[in-house]
């Protein structure tokens, strides 16, 4: 109680919101800190009472008009919504969640936990197929979708067991049918009614599923993590007067994550339904936005547009851009922090462990690449696969040990026991840190390469590869090889075309001056530019799916391209 006390008060001191506190706000937000509360629901509850006409959210569709919601109509829609789950049945059961980007997804989550119902996020992109099997898998009693994903519904209604002809609840008039399908404006009807008792729903989220089915995380809000998210906020410059541009899914922990922490200190969110480098840019500008989170891939993108584009948009208001969710290339930080300042964060942690490490700019400018060091309140280890831990500068499977770890793998004991060590819980990611103390990753357990007896890291190949000025973007595999075991194969996105020509001798040349001989890929699979590795919709490279890709000869899809404002 102390400890969540004392970081509070040092967060509102260091951050300024101590002095936007009224009376009414001070009260909500003694009686629910000492009560453990800490989600969305605190969130919205403590400032719809301290400061109910400021504008919360702000939807900045690509059609359409912008909508702005108070924090008080937040709060008040929450409750509805918590109410309208009461009455039908589905308080302290769970509710499958497949949208894209729109304000009902926020008030939706916040609004369950009020009713103690556990929110299943999964992709808009899943096709029926998988959308049956999360379905099934989690148990969910109701679903909410975007109206534009009707077909998917539709296809895969046959296969969800649990899930009451009455249950399915359409967003939007916009897309398809499903029959029967309420508007979800009815779990809106119902009168507010406070009632903080069982704010106490989970949220169930399934991995992005990169070697099988995905495993469904099951995340609690608890008292025991309320230190942790105030530790991590006073590392940062997150303030009360923020605008945070959300523009990754939310159907993922990571904009999920900043949302709340960006709320939490009272700030305003400017939700884009999609990412577009131009719109990203323009919005920016528009909004003042002082705070971003992108995966990297979006960065890479955003930078792609040239020194030129990029400048003809006012973005002097960022304060702070911060990349996770896949490895974060030197180069790229190096550039967006020429063209916008030291204002790039790279962090990692994963929706099973929360946020673990933090790189400042300064860490990235001495350490290129680096996650950074721990965030107060995690215990990391890098253990070897005997369980001993390895000195600075060798590469061990990462560990970490906060208040953030999720409850365990939903219905799946074995995969839960499987990534605990002693109270520790890894995702499989290998890591090592190096003389100053920054901890960089090196790629995943499951994609280490070893070939003629070496291990061979893929992360540090493609480190390497990157600061080639004939590569785009690169991801190394380890293809079979009858002599070696597994020969290093690097597929490269070339930069133009116009470099194809000797591009493999000229980066077999590159990786021989900067690394030893086993790192040096054996085969160089070239792509030409515009065309896309297959990812996640994180961002992170399917290196099973490259690895097929690869053998079979199935050629490589060109990035749909996607209208965008004219250029300035």
């Amino acid at each position: 109680m102390l400890d969540r006390v004392e970081n509070a008060a040092a967060l509102a001191v260091q951050s300024g919101l101590v002095w936007s506190f009224r009376p009414e706000g001070a009260w909500a937000a003694a009686r629910l800190l000492a009560r453990g509360k800490s989600g969305p629901s605190a969130i919205y509850r403590i400032h719809g009472a301290n400061t109910p006409d400021k504008p919360g959210l702000v939807f900045d569709p690509r059609e359409g008009a912008q909508v702005r919601y108070t924090y008080g109509e937040l709060d008040e829609a929450c409750d509805r919504i918590a109410a309208g789950m009461r009455r039908r049945g589905l308080a302290g059961g769970s509710v499958l969640v497949m949208m894209k980007n729109r304000p009902e997804y926020m008030v939706l989550g916040t609004g369950a936990s009020r009713a103690g119902t556990a929110v299943v996020t999964i992709s808009w992109r899943s096709t029926p197929a998988e959308l049956a099997y999360l379905a099934n898998h989690s148990g969910a009693r109701a679903v909410v979708f975007d109206a534009a994903l009707a077909p998917t519904i539709e296809k895969a209604r046959g296969e969800l067991t649990n899930i009451a002809a009455d249950a399915f609840f359409m967003v939007g008039g916009v897309g398809g049918e499903v029959p029967g399908a309420r508007p979800f404006s009815e779990l809106l009807d119902e009168p507010p009614e406070q009632n903080d008792a069982a704010e106490d729903g989970a949220v169930v989220i399934y991995t992005s599923g990169t070697t099988g089915k995905p495993k469904g995380a099951v995340r609690k809000f608890n008292k025991e993590q309320v230190p942790s998210i105030f530790r991590f906020l006073r590392e940062t410059p997150f303030r009360p007067d923020d605008v945070h541009l959300a523009a990754c899914p939310l159907y993922h922990t990571t904009a999920f994550g900043f949302i709340s922490m960006t709320q939490i200190l009272g700030g305003t969110i400017v939700l884009l339904d999609e990412f577009e480098p131009r719109r990203f840019l323009e919005a920016v500008e528009r909004h003042r936005v002082t705070t971003t989170v992108l995966v990297p891939t979006m960065l890479h993108r955003l930078l792609d547009l040239g020194d030129d584009v990029i400048r003809r948009y006012d973005t002097r208001s960022l304060r702070a851009i911060f990349c996770t969710s896949a490895p974060l290339p030197g180069p790229d930080s190096d550039k967006a922090m020429e063209l916008f300042g030291d204002i790039v964060f790279n962090l990692y942690g994963a929706t099973e462990t929360g946020i673990v490490t933090l790189a400042q700019p300064e860490d990235l400018r001495g350490s290129p690449g680096t996650i950074g060091r721990a965030v107060a309140g995690n215990e990391i280890r890098l253990l070897d696969d005997e369980g001993r831990e390895v000195p600075d500068g060798q590469v061990g499977e990462l560990f970490a040990k906060n208040a953030m770890l999720v409850a365990g793998y939903h219905r799946d004991e074995t995969a839960t026991k499987s990534s605990m060590r002693d109270g520790f819980f890894s995702v499989g990611d290998l890591a090592r840190r190096d003389h100053r103390g920054c901890y960089h990753l090196e790629g995943r357990k499951r994609d280490m390469i070893i070939t003629g007896g070496v291990n061979v890291y893929p992360a540090e190949v493609e480190q390497t590869l990157e600061a080639s000025p004939d590569v785009d973007e690169v991801a190394v595999i380890g293809l079979p090889d009858p002599e070696w075991g597994e020969r290093v194969t690097a597929v490269v996105v070339l930069r133009s075309e116009a470099q194809r020509t000797g591009a493999d001798q000229r980066l077999r040349a590159f990786c021989k001056e900067r690394l030893a001989g086993p790192k040096v890929p054996r085969q160089f699979v070239l792509v030409p530019p515009g065309e896309v590795l297959p990812r996640n919709p994180t961002g992170k490279v399917l290196k099973r799916d490259l690895r097929a890709q690869v053998t079979s000869g199935v050629e490589f899809v060109s990035e749909p391209v996607k209208p965008e404002a004219e250029p300035r």
